[in-house]
C-alpha cells in the first residue's frame, strides 16, 4: 500500500502513512502555458491511498486528475476536510445539489471513501462507493487535557453540535452543554441568553468547523457578560474565511486550536492516527 496526496494535503498525508506503516509517494504537479494542471504519481502500488482535502475548487480538479491517474490500483480515498458539504439542498429551482455532483464525480475509480467529521453525514449517501465519516472529538477532547486549561466547561454553539461537544468532553467526564442558535442567513446568526453555567468557568467552544468566525464571536460576547473566566475555541476544520481567525482573537479568545485536515498554524490537533485506524479496518 502506498500513501499519495494532493498539494493542500501534503503534512496530514505524511502523518496517514506514518501511522500506517506505509510509503509515502511522490506527486509531481506542475501547470502547462494555459494553467492547466499536469499531474503525476510515481511508483503506484497494487493498492492506494489518496489523501485530499478539499478546501477549495482547484483541490477538486486535483484530485479527479490524480483518481484518473491511478487507473489499475484499488484506491481508498481520504478526504479530512469535504468543500460544499453544506450546499446539501436545494432550495430554488435551478439551483444544483452541489455536494452530490462532486460526491458523484468522485466516486467513479475509487473502492472506498472516508471523510472526517464532515458537516452533515446524510450526504454520504451521494456517493457511488461505500463511504464512512469517522469523528475526531476524542482527539479534540485529548488535546485539550494536555492544555493547561482546567476543568474547562466544553460548550457546543447550537444542539447540531451538541454530540461532538460531548464526544470532546466524554473522556475526561467534563460538564457540557450548547447554546440556542439562529441561523438567519450565511452570514447572520443570533444567539438566545441560556443559562449554563459559565461564570468564573474556562469555557471551551467547540465545533466541527469555523467558517467565518460569526457564530463563536457572538456566543463570546455573551458569555464574557455572564462571567465567564475565559474564553478558548477548538473545531476540526479551521477555514477562517474573511478574516475568521483574527475575528476570534479580538473577540477575546484565549486560544484557537484546529486539527491539520485544513493545513493552517493553529492545527495543533492531528486527525491522521483516527484516519490511519479507520483504514486498518
Amino acid at each position: 500500500m502506498k500513501v499519495i496526496y494532493t498539494d493542500k494535503s501534503q503534512i496530514i498525508a505524511s502523518k496517514v502513512a506514518e501511522n500506517l506503516g506505509a510509503p509515502l509517494g511522490e506527486v509531481k504537479k506542475s501547470r502547462f502555458p494555459d494553467n492547466e494542471i499536469y499531474i503525476r504519481a510515481d511508483g503506484l502500488d497494487d493498492r492506494t491511498v489518496i489523501v485530499s482535502s478539499l478546501p477549495d475548487a482547484e483541490s477538486i480538479v486535483e484530485l479527479l486528475l490524480l483518481i484518473d491517474a491511478c487507473e489499475g490500483s484499488e484506491v481508498s480515498l481520504v478526504i479530512p476536510y469535504m468543500a460544499y458539504a453544506r450546499q446539501d439542498k436545494r432550495f430554488n429551482t435551478g439551483e444544483p445539489i452541489s455536494i452530490r455532483a462532486i460526491a458523484q464525480a468522485l466516486s467513479r475509480g475509487v473502492a472506498r471513501i472516508i471523510t472526517v467529521n464532515i458537516h452533515e453525514p446524510d450526504v454520504l449517501k451521494y456517493f457511488g462507493v461505500p463511504a464512512v465519516n469517522i469523528s475526531i472529538a476524542p482527539a479534540v477532547g485529548e488535546y485539550l487535557a494536555k492544555t493547561a486549561i482546567e476543568n474547562p466547561l466544553i460548550l457546543a454553539p447550537d444542539d447540531g453540535a451538541w454530540p461532538f461537544a460531548q464526544g470532546v468532553a466524554a473522556d475526561c467526564g467534563w460538564d457540557c452543554n450548547h447554546l440556542d442558535k439562529t441561523r438567519h442567513s450565511g452570514v447572520e446568526v443570533s444567539i438566545r441568553q441560556k443559562d449554563v453555567g459559565v461564570a468564573g468557568r474556562n469555557v471551551v467552544i467547540v465545533d466541527d468547523i469555523i467558517s467565518t468566525g460569526g457564530t463563536l464571536t457572538t456566543a463570546a460576547e455573551m458569555l464574557a457578560a455572564e462571567g465567564a473566566r475565559s474564553i478558548s475555541a477548538a473545531c476540526v476544520h479551521g477555514v477562517f474565511s474573511g478574516g475568521g481567525y483574527a475575528r476570534l482573537i479580538a473577540a477575546g479568545f484565549s486560544q484557537i486550536a484546529s486539527s491539520d485536515t485544513i493545513e493552517r498554524g493553529c492545527s495543533v490537533i492531528s486527525a491522521a492516527p483516527a484516519i490511519a485506524e479507520a483504514l486498518r479496518r
